[in-house]
Order: C-alpha cells, then sequence, then structure tokens
C-alpha cells in the first residue's frame, strides 16, 4: 500500500525502538564517518531531536552493564533561557515528565548519576552546575544502572533524557529521550504509549451466559475431551424439573451435550442425585465427583446414571484424586482416607486435629489440610500418610473458611479466609497476602500463564455497607503475586445461595465462573490493549526516495492501524488518508522534512501509539560519477558492499552504476588518473585520482572518460565512500525499515567539488 502522507499537526517524539538494529539505521542514514565500521553493539552513539530541533547524543544505549556504566551525553541547540537535567530516567511518554530519576535531581552538583545544566551566567553555574558551551551545547558523563533510587529499567521503559530543571517543572519543551535497554533487553519494550489505558493491559469480559445446568456448584474443563463439567444442585424456583446432577456443556455455546442425574445411594439403588464437587478428570473423557452425603461417583459425557460407591461415617466434606489412578482421597470432617474407587474400601486413614477440607499436591507427596476453626492448616506426607507440620493461618481461629489450593507448578498452598487469600510456600512458609473488597471462595492456576485465578463473592447481606451483591474475578502472578489483570466485576454474585467456583482454559483465554445465586456460569474471555511488537525508527532519505515506515502491534480482539503525521514539531496530529496498512510508503519529498509519524493501533479494549519519529528529507545530490558515489544499483539488481560488487540483475550497460568500494584507481597529487575500468553488470568503476586529479567514470559499461576534478574533492579524501543504500538489504532484513532509492538512468556524471 502506497500513501502519500499529508500535513498534519502532533506530540512529542518518543523514541522508542524495538532492537539495536535501529541504531545501526539511524546512524546510518543520518550519515556515518565515510568508511566508519557499523555495529549494533553497546559503543554505538544514538542521536534524538528535540520539540525545538534540539540535538542529544548518547555514546551507548544498549547491552548497558545491568550493575552501572559511565556513558557520556552531548547536547547542541538547547535554549540559552533554561536550565535542564541530565539523567537517566523513567519514560512516562508525549508531554509527560520523565520520572522517577537515576540519583533524583541533582541540585547538589556532586550527583554522578544526573548532570545540571545551566545558561552562562546563571547564578547556579560554578560547583553545582555547569554552563552551556556556545550554542547551547553541553559534553557530560553520567552513571546509570539498571536500578536504583526507586527506578527499576527492568520493570519499565527508560530513557537517558534531558528535561528542565526544578525551576520550570512544567515545561516540556527541553525534554528530549533516547531508550536505553540494558544487556538482555531491547530499548522501547514498553510496547508503545497506551492513550487511555497502558499498552499491553489484560482484562476480561463477559462473553456468554450459560443457564442449562441448574444450580451450579463446581466446574472442570477436561484437558483431554475439553467439555465442561458442571456439578450441580436443583434450583428452588424451577419445580417443573430437577436439575440435580452431573451436566456436561459444550464450553463454546453453552449447550447442554450430556446430564447424568442418577448415582447409587446408601442401597445401591439408583436416585437423583446432585454433585457437590468434582475431584478430577478420568483419562480421555469423564470425571470422579462427590454426591451427597457420602457418594463417591464417576461418569462421562453420554452414561445414562453414574457408577459408584456409598462410604460409611460423617459426610463428605472434600475429595481429590488418589496416588494411585484407582483411589480418591477423601476427608469426612477431621478423617482423611484414601479409598478404593470401585469398592470404597479404605485403604489408610488418618484423624487430625481438626478441619473440612484439603488440596493435594502429588507432585511433591504433600496434602495440606486445612482447619478453619482453629486458625490452623496441617502438612501430610502423602508416602508415610502422616503429619508432618502444622501451621498458623494469620487472623486466629474463626475465619470464613473458603478454599484451599495448591499451584502444581510451585507447590505454593493458597487459601482464601474472609476476604484475604493467604499465599504459603511450598515449605509452609506465609509469602503474601492477597486482600480483597469480597470473600475469596475459589481459585484456578493457568500453568502455561504463571497466573492465579480467584473468583471472590459479596456477602449478599445489604444490611452490611461493605456488600453491594457484586463479586469480583481477581488474577495475580504466581511468581511475584501482582495483580496480573483489572479487577472484573460480577454483578449479582453472592454467596447467600452457595460458593462460587471457576474453571480456567489454558493459556488464560477464557474462564468460567459459577454464581450459584443466579442459577448461571459465565463465560470470560481475555482482552488485550494494543501492545506495539515493532515501531518505526527516525530516518533520512533523499528527495524523490521511497522510504517505507513499518509498524506492527498484537492485543485481542486483534486491533486496527492508522497512521498520522504531524508538520509543526509534533503540537498537532493528522490521520494520513488511506494509511491503514502496517506499513506507510511514500516518496520522500523536501517539504516534508521535519514531518514526525506515528503508528496508532486500536482495538475494544484501549488505543495505543508508537513514538513519534522523524522524517529528515535532503536535497538530491548528483553522487553518480566514479562508480556513483552515493550507490545507485547496476541494472535492477540490489547493492552491495564488496569490492567490484554488481547488481544481482544487472546487466553490462544497465542503469546507474554498480557500487564499488574497492575497485578504484588512485592517482598521487596532481597526476592524471587512468581510464576507469570496464563496468560490470551495469556500471564501471570510476577511476579516483588524488588533488587535482583526473577522476574516470564509465557509462555503460564501457571504458571511462576522464574528466578533471578540482582540488579539495571527496575521492581525494582516500576514505571509502558507502552508500547509504547499501544498508537498505541488511535493514530490511532485520526488520528495521525499507529504504529504496529511485533508480535514475546516468550519463557518466562527474563529481566536482
Amino acid at each position: 500500500m502506497t500513501s502519500t502522507p499529508g500535513t498534519a499537526p502532533g506530540g512529542q517524539s518518543r523514541l522508542r525502538r524495538r532492537a539495536g538494529t535501529a541504531a545501526v539505521a539511524a546512524l546510518l542514514l543520518a550519515g556515518i564517518p565515510v568508511g566508519a565500521a557499523v555495529s549494533a553493539d553497546a559503543g554505538t552513539p544514538k542521536t534524538a531531536t528535540g520539540p525545538q530541533g534540539q540535538k542529544l547524543t548518547v555514546s551507548a544505549n544498549t547491552g548497558l552493564d545491568p550493575a552501572g556504566q559511565k556513558v557520556r551525553v552531548q547536547g547542541e541547540g538547547y535554549g540559552l533561557t533554561t536550565g535542564i537535567y541530565v539523567a537517566l530516567c523513567k519514560d512516562n511518554g508525549d508531554n509527560r515528565v520523565p520520572s522517577p530519576c537515576l540519583g533524583g535531581a541533582d541540585m547538589s552538583g556532586g550527583s554522578k548519576t544526573s548532570q545540571w545544566i545551566v545558561p552562562p551566567g546563571d547564578p547556579y553555574e560554578g560547583d553545582l552546575a555547569q554552563a552551556f558551551g556556545p550554542g547551547g551545547t553541553f559534553d557530560v558523563e553520567i552513571e546509570i544502572a539498571q536500578k536504583g533510587d526507586g527506578l527499576d529499567c527492568a520493570e519499565v521503559a527508560c530513557s537517558v533524557v534531558t528535561r528542565a530543571d526544578h525551576r520550570a517543572a512544567g515545561d516540556r519543551t527541553q525534554d528530549v529521550r533516547i531508550p536505553v535497554a540494558f544487556a538482555g533487553q531491547d530499548p522501547g519494550d514498553g510496547g508503545g504509549e497506551g492513550v487511555d489505558v497502558p499498552a499491553g493491559t489484560i482484562s476480561y469480559k463477559s462473553a456468554a451466559e450459560f443457564t442449562t445446568a441448574g444450580k451450579p456448584l463446581d466446574l472442570l474443563l477436561h484437558p483431554d475431551s475439553k467439555k465442561l463439567y458442571v456439578g450441580a444442585d436443583n434450583l428452588p424456583d424451577t419445580a417443573d424439573v430437577d436439575e440435580r446432577g452431573l451436566h456436561v456443556l459444550n464450553p463454546e455455546t453453552g449447550t447442554s451435550e450430556s446430564w447424568i442425574s442418577q448415582a447409587p445411594g446408601s442401597t445401591g439403588a439408583l436416585r437423583a442425585s446432585a454433585a457437590a464437587r468434582i475431584a478430577g478428570p478420568l483419562p480421555g473423557d469423564g470425571v470422579v465427583y462427590n454426591y451427597p452425603l457420602r457418594g463417591v461417583g464417576s461418569a462421562k459425557s453420554g452414561d445414562e446414571a453414574a457408577s459408584g460407591v456409598w462410604l460409611a461415617g460423617p459426610t463428605i466434606t472434600d475429595i481429590a484424586p488418589g496416588t494411585t489412578p484407582d483411589t480418591v482421597l477423601v476427608a469426612q470432617g477431621a478423617t482423611l482416607s484414601e479409598i478404593e474407587r470401585a469398592t470404597g474400601t479404605a485403604t489408610r486413614t488418618l484423624t487430625l486435629p481438626g478441619g473440612t477440607q484439603f488440596a493435594a499436591d502429588p507432585e511433591r507427596g504433600a496434602l495440606w489440610y486445612t482447619d478453619f476453626a482453629a486458625g490452623k492448616m496441617h502438612r501430610v506426607d502423602l508416602t508415610s500418610f502422616t503429619v508432618s507440620g502444622s501451621f498458623d493461618l494469620p487472623g486466629g481461629p474463626g475465619g470464613m473458611a473458603g478454599f484451599t489450593e495448591t499451584d502444581p507448578a510451585t507447590g505454593a498452598v493458597w487459601v482464601g479466609v474472609d476476604r484475604s487469600v493467604l499465599v504459603f510456600d511450598a515449605a509452609g512458609t506465609l509469602v503474601k497476602t492477597l486482600v480483597g473488597k469480597d470473600l475469596a471462595r475459589d481459585a484456578a492456576f493457568d500453568t502455561a500463564s504463571g497466573r492465579a485465578y480467584v473468583v471472590r463473592q459479596d456477602g449478599g447481606d445489604l444490611s452490611d455497607p461493605a456488600n453491594d451483591n457484586n463479586g469480583t474475578l481477581t488474577v495475580y502472578g504466581t511468581e511475584d503475586f501482582a495483580v496480573a489483570a483489572k479487577d472484573l466485576s460480577l454483578p449479582g454474585n453472592h454467596s447467600q445461595a452457595g460458593a462460587a467456583s471457576l474453571a480456567v482454559e489454558p493459556g488464560g483465554t477464557t474462564v468460567f465462573v459459577t454464581s450459584p445465586a443466579e442459577g448461571k456460569i459465565t463465560k470470560l474471555v481475555r482482552q488485550v490493549s494494543p501492545l506495539v511488537t515493532r515501531a518505526p525508527a527516525d530516518l533520512t532519505a533523499e528527495e524523490g526516495e521511497e522510504v517505507a515506515l513499518t509498524a506492527e502491534a498484537e492485543g485481542a480482539p486483534e486491533p486496527t492501524v492508522r497512521w498520522q503525521v504531524s508538520t509543526d514539531g509534533a503540537q498537532t496530529w493528522k490521520d494520513v488518508e488511506g494509511a491503514t496498512e502496517s506499513a506507510l510508503t511514500f516518496t520522500a519529498r523536501t517539504a516534508q522534512d521535519g514531518y514526525r509519524y506515528r503508528a496508532e493501533f486500536r482495538n475494544d479494549v484501549g488505543t495505543t501509539r508508537t513514538a513519534a519519529v522523524t522524517l529528515t528529507v535532503t536535497a538530491a545530490t548528483g553522487g553518480d560519477t566514479g562508480g556513483d558515489v552515493g550507490g545507485d544499483t547496476g541494472g535492477n539488481g540490489e547493492a552491495s558492499n564488496g569490492a567490484d560488487s554488481t547488481g544481482s540483475d544487472g546487466a553490462t550497460g544497465g542503469d546507474g552504476g554498480t557500487q564499488t568500494s574497492g575497485g578504484s584507481t588512485t592517482g598521487g597529487p596532481d597526476s592524471t588518473g587512468g581510464s576507469g575500468s570496464t563496468g560490470t553488470s551495469g556500471g564501471s568503476s570510476g577511476t579516483v585520482g588524488g588533488s587535482g586529479s583526473t577522476v574516470g567514470g564509465g557509462v555503460a559499461g564501457g571504458t571511462g572518460t576522464a574528466a578533471t576534478s578540482g582540488g579539495g574533492s571527496l575521492a581525494a579524501t582516500g576514505a571509502t565512500v558507502m552508500s547509504v543504500t547499501l544498508a537498505a538489504p541488511g535493514l530490511v532484513g532485520a526488520g528495521v525499515l525499507v529504504h529504496r532509492r529511485a533508480r535514475r538512468r546516468t550519463e557518466g556524471a562527474t563529481l566536482t567539488s
């Protein structure tokens, strides 16, 4: 798609780049010293332009030492009326103050992590600050590290910046930013600037409500068959049908695929039975579950009735898979037993000081038994079937029982008590308390994303000011326990008619939450605001050259893109007409010099913009003599940087000369250069003379015709000339940008000084 960017107004440039290759591109296109080596390592300088034309250069911006290193920072074109700070700061985006900064704001003059630059004659000049040089220049060193003073560049986007000093803290005209990356990072990993929500914000929304399974009590999304199993009781307001039993639903539509309502009672005869709690999946399809009061059953989709056994003793209060495929672990109050599913025979039994529910961790051979009434948790060794430790539940005895679940990835134990979730590590040490506004009722873990999902219910007693009848879904990281998605309100989900439960699809794209009070299951789908995965970089082009800017983003739903342009230094922005593809391609014109461009991505969740980048357009040069200084391609081939190199498709006599960085003949001072060598595959190697020498230039593969060059020509420097075009294939391959020279026919142009 080719578009011609129009004029427009826009915001300050946020020079956030995805990788060190962007630094290579910027330097090549800005005109690196001829013959200089190009690399993307930490030794490559980086330059950015400010809103008033300021130039900021940092000696290194990628691969920095996290423990700390010195970088050289230079500036020019700064105003002589405003003082600035130079520092490493959190990059908060356009028109927002870069803060916090490493070392804070240096008002003492002794900091090594920031520098204070002031206009000449400023009262602070001297011990506290240094003055700008001629033309608003400065040249300082600062020491930067990945972490310190409330700043952690592993967690947030950071840049070496200039910003107005404390006397003009609201002045954003001095903000110039160069993104940095420490070893193992890419610059600009912030994914763009979120406009309404931060880029990459995860949230959930209701996609459907299933009311085909009575009063849902428990859920399991089968790992093999992918069917949604629902343990249900009867809804009292549906008197015409008894909905108790095990329901099997299509998780996409919520339609019922099967309903197993019958299970063996105390005499072995089948009877209508609720499915109170699902223990776990059977191989291929089906589940093991508990049905009141003491039944242990199993069934799969399509079964007419469940098979099961009826246990002796107290009511079953919890159930989980056993240590072998044919057994289950059962809690009957404070008694823990492992029983054979086929016969109901207990193979092992243990009586604990108290408790009603547990969570098994077969990977580590442990079981965690909670006694909410006594404020205790006991660890049971599954090998010896003995208590191997006891731990206090913070808050003391009497807390409202919620849940006990183990994270299969880490072995951590998550316990819901009242409005809190207590997280213990695998050794039983309390490591985190997560407090919410509603009662913690159930938890599920997604090992693929490393997240824990907690469903919370409102108390439902509206005489209590803390209650509003609305529950909450909360999501946490299982390593750092940080909030991993925006809290989602669950209207009407309260605890008066039973505890909520949930199931999570692997990867966390879909979550199912029950609401017993409403007799429904809510299907929630994940949304992600646009996160930039590929951003454009500043580029320099000649008048008439074709350029392309490319940006990409990911999100859910898939984001759309539109390109915007600013003609007034990023104060105002205008959409580029028809520019709604990932690549914006157009022919550069001198009128566009200094224009800024950005891509804006949108979906239902939010809007994210790339950092603004600057297009610099220079006048076309006559650099086609002496083997085409500036480097046109031979024929239809692409240029390369080898001695006597040829275009890939070039033929003798084709358009333009083939770039040759090592095939010229150089004469001494005031000497006459020999004839240019015969061009290969579309161009000739020009003969380059010294000062006052003759420079030959072959035409269409013929012998070069001598033309006298004046003294002081570029050729007389003796330096290798590298065409910007030579960078194009490498840059395209690196996924940074596309930069193609508009092909011209040459007739052996003369090099002039």
